[in-house]
Formats: structure tokens, sequence, C-alpha cells
């Protein structure tokens, strides 16, 4: 789907990933074309799901829920109902912000933002501990973000 994206529709595509707030025309004097083109080009990368939405990205820390967690998850089996409910469970829980089906010792990594050590654990009790399909947890806590970015290298 990419080879439909000219060298404007990435360069648009980049300068938005670094400023969404950008205008049509500030867009528009950025890559040398007048606002119709851009705008009609903005339409159609929307309209055709390469721009997903667009987003403001909050400063945990500031929030007061700058206490990251990678929590690692088996579940008792693999198949696709238990699966397809676990997925449809962990959708519904506002605090995991990203959940991802991977390979290896564990079905699932859920990433979790909270204030302390002390919500998470009633995190994993109360929220977690319900879910009937998980079988082990390991959590990972972040010591210090280093990198971390919303942008794709394109």
């Amino acid at each position: 789907m990419a080879s439909t994206l000219d060298e404007v529709d990435l360069k648009i595509l980049r300068l938005l990933q670094e400023d969404a707030k950008l205008t049509t025309k500030q867009l528009a004097d950025k890559v040398n074309l007048s606002t119709t083109p851009v705008f009609e080009r903005l339409k159609r990368l929307e309209r055709e799901g390469f721009i997903k939405k667009y987003i403001a990205v909050l400063d945990a820390d500031k929030l007061g829920y700058g206490f990251q967690v990678f929590c690692s998850v088996k579940l008792k089996q693999m198949s696709r109902e238990v699966a397809k409910a676990f997925v449809s469970v962990v959708k519904d829980i506002p605090q995991v912000t990203a959940c991802y089906n991977v390979s290896g010792e564990f079905d699932y990594l859920l990433s979790i933002n909270a204030p302390d050590m002390h919500y998470y654990n009633d995190f994993i009790i109360n929220v977690l501990g319900t879910v009937e399909s998980i079988g082990s947890i390991h959590s990972t806590f972040v010591m210090k973000e280093i990198k971390q970015t919303h942008s794709l290298y394109i």
C-alpha cells in the first residue's frame, strides 16, 4: 500500500508526526504546494487509512501516572475463543495503554501507566486478577524512559 505514496505524501506524513496541529497552509508552505492539493492529499491519506487519527501526547509524569509497567501475560490455554475473550476484556481496561500479541514464553504484552506500585498491585489483584483466562503474569517495571516516539521511520 505504501507504494501509492509519493515523496510529497511522505513529507506531509513526517511533518504531521512531528506536529499534528500544523494547518493546511503551514503544510502547503513546507511542501511547496498550494493549500488545495495539500488539503486533497490530507483527505486521501485519512480516507485510505494512512492517518488513523490525530492525538495529543500527554506527559504521564506531570499527570501523576509516570509509573510504567510492561506486564507479560500467559493464558491458561491458547484457543481462538480464549484469545478472543481475553482481547475483548483487555480492550475495555482503561489502564492498559497498549496490548500486543507476542511470541515466546508469554502470549500478550501489556503497557500500563499507574501512579505508583500500590496502585499497580491493586490493579493486578482487582482487575487482571479477575480475568479467568490468565494463567500467569510477569511484571517489568520501567526505571527510566530512554526513548519513546509515536513516529514511524518513513
